[in-house]
């Protein structure tokens, strides 16, 4: 038997599925009835592309991830700027991407649109092109992420909810569903409202994250610093660097602020930030 045979035999692909002979694909990969797998596009091992499902672009897509049908991955952007030039997505392991969702190839040559390992994208939900979303992120249905979004690792997306571009999105937020994003969200904080204000800190996320008690207290007084000392960005940030006992979540969320360049978003009550 061919070499190229055996690998063939290790892959579930039904009949009707349109592949490139250029795709590349691992082993173990499953495509359903109608996918379509572009030229430039490479399944990593053991994953499962459902039916009608399109694969386009110099698209990279790790092992053991679930795309579910319909979705639409490495599609050209939805950008006036766009000329064709050659981008990428790519998107890690052991990722589900559910029914109708779409990630867009970057703008800009040699440019990259990037999930990482172990997110969720439900149904609907859309990534624009040149974001660059982290692991262990979870987007509800039609959840949607303009260009240039970043979103930190454990972060929340409530359904429905609209992020604008260029925002950063920190580790452990969580943003409510039906949510207009403009700011950027600082780490651990949870955020609701059209637009979206603060609304305290995202105690059962870093719960489930594992983070200690010790960050935890430093994190629940930077964040009354922050939000309801009555000073300034600057002045807070000072004031946590005098203040609290260092750790690894104090020192992210505070270069996370230091690197706010479309400023943070505030509380509900303004004469209490």
């Amino acid at each position: 038997m061919k070499p190229e045979s055996v690998v063939i035999s290790l892959r579930k692909i039904h009949e009707t599925a349109v592949i490139h002979p250029g795709a590349r694909l691992g082993k173990d990969v499953e495509i359903g009835p109608y996918a379509v797998i572009g030229e430039n596009v490479l399944i990593g091992d053991g994953t499962v592309i459902g039916a009608h499902a399109v694969i386009d672009g110099w698209t990279s897509i790790g092992k053991n991830c679930v795309i579910f049908h319909s979705a639409s991955i490495g599609t050209e952007p939805q950008d006036l700027k766009f000329a064709g030039e050659k981008s990428y997505v790519f998107i890690g392991d052991n990722t589900k991407i559910r029914e109708f969702a779409t990630v867009n190839r970057a703008t800009g040559e040699n440019e990259e649109t990037r999930v990482g390992s172990n997110c969720l994208l439900m149904a609907y939900t859309h990534v624009a092109h040149n974001c660059v979303v982290g692991n262990n992120v979870i987007m509800s249905n039609a959840a949607t992420l303009a260009g240039h979004v970043t979103v930190e690792d454990r972060a929340v997306i409530g359904g429905l909810s609209g992020v604008h571009q260029f925002v950063k999105i920190g580790r452990n937020a969580m943003i409510g569903g039906a949510s207009k994003v403009v700011q950027d969200v600082p780490p651990y904080v949870t955020v609701d409202g059209h637009p979206a204000k603060v609304s305290g800190l995202n105690n059962v996320g870093m719960s489930r994250a594992g983070i200690g008690l010790l960050a935890r207290r430093n994190l629940k007084k930077a964040y009354k610093l922050l939000y309801r000392s009555g000073l300034s960005l600057d002045q807070a940030i000072a004031v946590m660097e005098q203040e609290l006992e260092s750790c690894e979540e104090i020192e992210h969320f505070m270069r996370f602020l230091r690197n706010a360049e479309r400023g943070i978003c505030r509380g509900r009550k303004d004469t209490a930030e």
